[in-house]
């Protein structure tokens, strides 16, 4: 959404601030044997092939002009910077249309955000090679055009006698906000890397199929959290629940213990009383005494 919104925008500030440029400038030139003074203009622009910029300069010891060109030919920087910033704007419209009415086409098999991503990487690789090689050019420009290289290649100007200024030199502003703009367009596509990467099938297969480790260690922990659930008694409110665990545990432990005493108490009485019974009887059948039978006759 980053890109479908600011890419388009930035793309047009780019190319648009350096390929309408035009700069002029005005130096003068006084000979020493002349009471008057020539104005000489300079124009040029982009592509910047300064080698076919030519101006006329005078010739203060003749009556004759010279024909004066500039140096250097910075057409394939400037160019390239043009082009990348055109085609990434025709590319950001491409995958507007697409986001917004083939957003399931886009997303079937995975192969349109895959392509996404990969013209993202190649787009961010190309502004910021474009941009940087674009600076150096601009700083290049800049000193094929100072007004002080520019009287040097002026004959008239070589000589001491003769006055030569400049009346009015060019303004960068504009080329110096072309290379802010590709610097921008630099961060804005590389920052969407990551956005178009979350829709490619890499991530989300990381993310929807956990691993085999971290399944089993969450296994692991659900069957001892139900074991200790169901091994013990609901611990009381107010209570942590590994105190009230340990109380209910020991009342358990307390309960069989009383029960098995109990158990042992119970038995032993039967065992211990039937002797005695036994024992008594014998006794009151042996103190009776003899037994004196009355027959009747």
């Amino acid at each position: 959404m980053c890109m479908v919104i600011f890419a388009p925008i930035f793309a047009i500030c780019a190319f648009a601030t350096c390929g309408g440029y035009y700069g002029h400038l005005q130096v003068k030139v006084d000979c020493a044997d002349r009471r008057s003074n020539l104005s000489i203009n300079i124009e040029f622009g982009y592509p910047f092939r300064l080698q076919e910029v030519h101006f006329k300069a005078p010739l203060c010891e003749a009556t004759r002009e010279e024909v004066i060109f500039l140096d250097g030919n910075f057409s394939s920087s400037a160019q390239f910077f043009l082009t990348v910033g055109v085609f990434a704007f025709l590319y950001s419209l491409l995958a507007t249309i697409v986001y917004v009415f083939y957003q399931n086409k886009y997303l079937r098999n995975n192969r349109g955000p895959l392509v996404d991503f990969l013209v993202t990487v190649i787009f961010s690789f190309m502004w910021l090679v474009s941009s940087c090689c674009w600076a150096k050019t601009l700083s290049e420009i800049k000193t094929a055009t100072n007004p002080t290289h520019v009287l040097l290649l002026i004959s008239a100007c070589r000589a001491q006698e003769n006055k030569c200024t400049a009346t009015q030199e060019p303004l960068w502003s504009r080329l110096n906000t072309s290379v802010v703009f590709g610097f921008v367009n630099v961060i804005l596509w590389v920052g969407n890397i990551w956005f178009v990467f979350k829709e490619t099938g890499w991530y989300k297969t990381g993310h929807r199929y956990p691993t085999r480790s971290a399944s089993g260690k969450r296994a692991s922990e659900m069957r001892q959290r139900l074991y200790s659930e169901s091994s013990f008694e609901q611990p009381e409110e107010g209570f942590g629940p590994q105190l009230n665990r340990q109380e209910s545990f020991n009342q358990q432990v307390t309960r069989q213990v009383s029960f098995n005493q109990a158990q042992v108490s119970l038995s032993l009485p039967h065992s211990y009383l039937g002797k005695p019974v036994i024992s008594v009887r014998e006794n009151e059948v042996a103190s009776q005494g003899p037994i004196i039978l009355n027959n009747k006759m």
